[in-house]
């Protein structure tokens, strides 16, 4: 069995992305410079990092194809300069006649180990009146993704995800300790159920959950939660950010995975499970005369 990885410092990024996507690059690899700088040497920035454009017609006009988006190539310049694990929340890429909100983790040699595209697309008509239809712009993904890092695998994952249990008990299941869920989070959804889904994912799995967020009120119109958090395998939040960009840093240290999946050993305990419809009353009296 291989050794398990030393502590380290991680640090999320929290964005207010605008509608310029050269400004959001600039503003992310300045905080990925000092995150590093400060002792991080793993460093997560938000869905949408490149681009918060609510008009389709802008955003096709603003996005490339992954080899030339500058965002991409100017966080992997800074993962290879600091030698740092670099986990693009996700960028918009062009995808035939559709979109793709794809995560890329970068490799301390600025090499890419691994892309995901968000598997479940955020469509729903919410109380106050405001719609989201994220499928007729973007395609979803299909698959689970685990990334190779210094620091232990890294499940890959993307904001709506986060409400599927499932994918993470999936990832848990595979052998990954540290669960992400880089969002785009609305104010009024996350005010309800931000804090808990992240502390449930965390404690149903003995995971780590870290998540950087997009917060406060962006260019195009919308209003994003904020609170990129830091969460242990306990469900006890080390790190927490408000609304404002900057970081959110915190010690991981990855023994306590392994603590928590003694102490509450779920893991070991999933079975399948058959669903039935309950006899009527007369049957359950037949059934307990035989």
């Amino acid at each position: 069995m291989a050794d398990t990885p030393r502590p380290f410092v991680a640090a999320l990024i929290q964005m207010r992305s605008t509608r310029d996507p050269l400004a959001n690059r600039d503003a992310a690899v300045a905080l990925a410079r000092e995150a590093a700088a400060a002792g991080a040497i793993y460093v997560q920035t938000p869905e949408m990092t490149s681009l918060v454009e609510r008009s389709k017609t802008a955003l096709f006009e603003k996005i490339g194809p992954e080899a030339t988006d500058p965002t991409i190539a100017a966080l992997r310049e800074v993962a290879r300069e600091k030698g740092i694990t670099v986990h693009i929340g996700s960028v918009a890429l062009k995808a035939g006649d559709k979109v793709a909100n794809r995560a890329i983790v970068i490799a301390p040699d600025g090499e890419v180990v691994a892309t995901y595209d968000k598997i479940h697309l955020f469509d729903v008509d919410l109380p106050s009146g405001v719609s989201w239809r994220e499928s007729s712009t973007y395609t979803g993904g299909e698959d689970a993704v685990v990334a190779h890092t210094p620091t232990g695998p890294l499940g890959v994952t993307i904001c709506y995800d986060l409400r599927f249990p499932y994918l993470y008990r999936a990832l848990a299941e595979w052998g990954v300790g540290m669960l992400t869920a880089p969002s785009c989070f609305t104010k009024e959804t996350g005010e309800a159920h931000w804090h808990v889904l992240q502390r449930a994912r965390a404690i149903e799995n003995g995971a780590f959950m870290l998540s950087a967020a997009q917060g406060g009120k962006h260019e195009d119109g919308r209003e994003t939660y904020g609170h990129s958090i830091i969460v242990d395998p306990w469900g006890r939040v080390l790190a927490e950010g408000g609304t404002e960009p900057g970081l959110v840093m915190a010690e991981i240290d990855p023994a306590l995975i392994a603590d928590a999946r003694q102490r509450i050993p779920s893991l070991k305990h999933t079975r399948p499970v058959r669903v039935t419809l309950a006899s009527s009353r007369e049957e359950q009296r037949e059934r307990r005369r035989a």
